[in-house]
């Protein structure tokens, strides 16, 4: 939690003038009960009218000030806390774009939003509190006992007593609270993911008219969450009527030993008047504390969980499937397998590579070992689960190897900037994503600088021409959110152009032609065939979409199971076979 105050940093002058005005607010309230006991003991009994409106005015003049400091420090204390929470937002989103798949997996995408969203908001009011109550009250409390005092020692003996009792019973409840927020909030990530997932599969759902089953789920990660938010209610609830028994009791104590003061003449009726309001400013302070710490023991809870996304880093994803420096380690020891392959025209290489997600029982891909020339297209075909798109998503380091190591260019992918790793590879994965803009503003994603003719070329190649012709605007067209305006097989068709729009050296179709039909799906692979130096890597169910790949890459239950052409693994490769032949016929 600490670490987070450094957004704050650029907000050091409202961070302090907002409690300095608060603590000017405060001096001034305390001034209020000796005013009011001058009226009593003085100005009444003496008939002094001008005294009176004198010390009436003295009191307006007190709450105008008063006013005008609260609602300064309100002002700086909100600029602060809008500020922080920008910043901190900024720096969680940007950080979590560093993450690679396997972090991403683990935290859960449903978890992260509601860190981003919930638990900042949460540290947003938090801060803004803080900044106008943490000060203030206890000032107001110990100014109010230190006042007491100088009327009379043995009624403030009563504050003496009464304050440490609040401050057990104050912080006694943040205790308890505190780990029982987390929960509430860990219990609000599985309902948001719920959500997310409901929504999202919405079609799917009615599809199989299980609207009721997932109503019934829903209620029951919504009772949890209910029954966690009752939980903590029960101990946070305690906190104002246990601090009203115990404020009402001192002011019938007060009452008390001031009436008997006041009959044998130690005491004036003003000045207990004064003590029991110093009491009433205490108890209204304690009552707001009281809140305050509610509302600091949630923020302390989402500033955790916050703070655990900004020190989480893609090693620790590694540390959790085999330590931070396994894949190194298994490099070394493996490299001279596969000296021989290490040739100088090897463009990319999978050196005896495997990956297993973080929490997973198993390995993904085992033992990988292939390499691949400059310009050359690769064909990766199995069953499902097969590993194909895990494979293909650690040549742009979306996954990191977790034994072995991959080459581009006789360099560990380890050993390059992310960006500049990313800037070389052009990615379209199995969901065709598209989003809310323009087609002309979506394709720009390939490559911002892209001219129009540029975009006409990506759109040529990836058979999108027509698509884009046929609306209205053309490059200018509504892309409605999710691409929802759009079908499969043209959401597919424009995310390979925004691929082929950076002039990637490294394109990778991840079944990204499933919606196609087979006239333009055969198209789409004439056109990218004619790209010169461009290396393409084709993941697909159909045999006809990689037989004419100068090498195909056949994977079973995460092990390549033969290497070659559509010939020779037509010859060579059982499983090939099986998959070639429930498609065409023998």
């Amino acid at each position: 939690m600490k670490s987070l105050l450094k957004f704050l940093h650029n907000y050091k002058k409202e961070s302090v003038l907002a409690p300095l005005f608060k603590l000017l607010e405060a001096s001034f309230e305390l001034f209020v009960p000796l005013v009011i006991s001058k009226i009593i003991d003085v100005a009444i009994p003496s008939g002094n009218h001008s005294m009176i409106i004198k010390m009436g005015l003295i009191l307006i003049g007190l709450a105008l000030v008063g006013m005008v400091a609260a609602i300064t420090a309100q002002f700086f204390a909100a600029k602060a806390a809008t500020g922080f929470s920008s910043e901190l937002r900024e720096a969680v989103f940007s950080h979590i774009q560093t993450f690679d798949f396997t972090v991403i997996d683990k935290i859960g995408t449903s978890t992260l939003i509601t860190r981003m969203t919930s638990d900042i908001n949460q540290l947003q009011n938090g801060v803004n509190m803080v900044l106008r109550l943490f000060l203030r009250s206890p000032i107001v409390v110990f100014g109010a006992m230190i006042m007491a005092f100088t009327i009379d020692v043995k009624s403030a003996l009563v504050f003496v007593v009464a304050i440490p009792l609040l401050a057990v019973v104050v912080f006694g409840i943040m205790l308890i609270t505190m780990p029982l927020y987390k929960r509430v909030q860990g219990n609000l990530d599985k309902v948001l993911g719920h959500t997310r997932e409901n929504l999202t599969g919405v079609r799917v759902i009615r599809a199989f008219r299980l609207e009721k089953k997932e109503f019934k789920d829903f209620e029951f990660d919504n009772r949890v969450l209910t029954k966690a938010q009752t939980s903590v209610a029960r101990f946070s609830s305690l906190s104002s009527p246990l601090t009203y028994v115990i404020v009402n009791a001192a002011i019938i104590a007060l009452i008390y030993i001031g009436g008997v003061k006041v009959n044998i003449g130690d005491l004036t009726q003003g000045q207990v008047v004064a003590i029991v309001n110093y009491m009433s400013q205490i108890l209204v302070e304690l009552v707001k504390f009281a809140d305050l710490i509610v509302l600091i023991t949630k923020a302390v809870a989402c500033g955790d969980r916050v703070e655990a996304v900004l020190k989480t880093e893609n090693a620790d994803a590694a540390l959790a499937v085999g330590g931070k420096n396994a894949g190194s380690q298994n490099h070394d020891e493996t490299a001279g397998k596969v000296s021989d392959s290490n040739l100088p025209d090897d463009y990319i290489r999978f050196d005896h590579v495997s990956l297993k997600y973080a929490d997973a029982g198993d390995e993904t891909l085992t033992d990988m070992t292939f390499s691949v020339k400059k310009g050359e297209t690769i064909g990766i075909i199995g069953g499902t689960g097969s590993g194909k798109t895990s494979l293909v998503n650690m040549i742009p380091g979306f996954y990191k190897a977790t034994k072995g190591q991959v080459f581009l260019e006789g360099k560990p992918l380890d050993e390059y900037d992310d960006s500049e790793l990313v800037s070389r590879v052009g990615m379209v994965p199995q969901k065709a994503v598209l989003f809310k803009g323009t087609v002309k503003s979506n394709l720009l994603w390939g490559n911002e600088n892209a001219t129009d003719d540029q975009l006409w070329k990506a759109l040529d190649i990836a058979q999108a021409t027509e698509v884009v012709k046929g609306k209205e605007g053309e490059l200018d067209a509504v892309v409605e959110q999710s691409g929802k305006n759009f079908s499969g097989g043209q959401k597919q068709r424009l995310t390979i152009a925004r691929a082929l729009v950076g002039d990637p050296e490294i394109l990778i179709l991840d079944d990204s032609a499933s919606a196609l039909d087979y006239a333009t799906d055969a198209a789409l692979r004439k056109a990218l065939a004619g790209i010169k130096d461009t290396t393409v890597f084709i993941v697909s169910q159909r045999a006809s979409s990689i037989r004419n790949a100068d090498k195909i890459i056949v994977l079973d239950d995460g092990a390549i199971a033969g290497i070659g052409t559509n010939e020779e693994l037509l010859e060579t490769c059982e499983v090939y076979r099986e998959i070639y032949f429930s498609q065409y016929e023998n």
